[in-house]
């Protein structure tokens, strides 16, 4: 069976563990914030209104398509094009492209800093994989110019974080709502893990520090994380409602090995569902 990804891929290794999936998460969410065209987010009402369910959205899509086998990958590739188009007809007005490549770029770069902070330090050998695995995902989607080595990446995403990122209205309300929706212990633990993933710039803009005062429970969680007790402390830091997709971020899915699900069922998972599903009706 052809795969998307190898299956020995280091990608998979990544996106097949809730630790380094959940800082990518928490990562992912702060560059979100800031980015330029978070109004898109904002337009269909969804992300304001269920954050840590969108982001979960994203990562289940991510999953998907590291996972499914090549024609499922596509399939899965294909309905995200699909939703964004029935979005930009809704909105006319195109998603920039350079608001593309920063959600793959930013895919990247916690993929990167997550696993090397909790695991070892990737080879340049296995940054490159990740890299051309992402932008094989954006080739897809129709994304132009995209980077084809990891140091071409690496300029190309430096000049991103200069210049497409800025805090905003929207920014401060998404931030309003992850405290609404974590509460605050877990919401101070969402900005630590940020601070130790995120650049200079994002913590910068977020006055986020530098999450120094989680080093050593990261650390010791490292050491140990294969203890119960350990998994047990880790899961009484998340919501309860979101226990058992955060196990299942320790699974392959035995979906995810066969053709992805008709595009009806992707459009339940994807953060402009809701309002892509209605307006493809008018």
């Amino acid at each position: 069976m052809e795969t998307f990804v190898a299956p020995g891929s280091i990608v998979r290794r990544i996106w097949g563990t809730s630790d380094t999936v959940l800082f990518i998460f928490a990562g992912a969410a702060a560059e979100f914030a800031l980015n330029k065209a978070v109004d898109w987010l904002y337009f269909t009402g969804r992300l304001p209104a269920d954050p840590l369910g969108r982001l979960f959205s994203t990562v289940d899509y991510a999953r998907r398509i590291v996972f499914a086998d090549r024609a499922g990958a596509e399939k899965a590739i294909d309905t995200i094009a699909a939703i964004h188009g029935a979005v930009e007809a809704s909105r006319g007005q195109r998603i920039p492209d350079w608001a593309y490549r920063d959600v793959l770029y930013l895919l990247i770069a916690y993929s990167i800093r997550a696993f090397e902070l909790l695991e070892r330090p990737l080879t340049l050998a296995e940054c490159t994989e990740i890299t051309d695995v992402f932008c094989r995902v954006g080739r897809r989607l129709g994304i132009p110019d995209l980077p084809t080595t990891f140091a071409a990446w690496q300029a190309d995403r430096a000049r991103h974080l200069a210049h497409n990122l800025a805090l905003s209205g929207c920014s401060i309300d998404l931030y309003k709502q992850y405290k609404k929706h974590l509460g605050g212990p877990r919401y101070a633990l969402l900005r630590g893990v940020q601070g130790l993933v995120c650049p200079p710039t994002v913590r910068r803009q977020l006055g986020l520090g530098r999450g120094a005062w989680l080093r050593p429970a990261v650390g010791f969680y490292g050491a140990t994380k294969q203890l119960a007790l350990s998994q047990w402390l880790k899961n009484r830091l998340l919501p309860t409602e979101y226990a058992a997709r955060i196990r299942a971020l320790d699974e392959v899915p035995a979906a995810y090995t066969k053709a992805a699900r008709p595009a009806a069922n992707g459009l339940a998972r994807c953060p402009h569902a809701h309002y892509a599903h209605h307006a493809a009706r008018r």
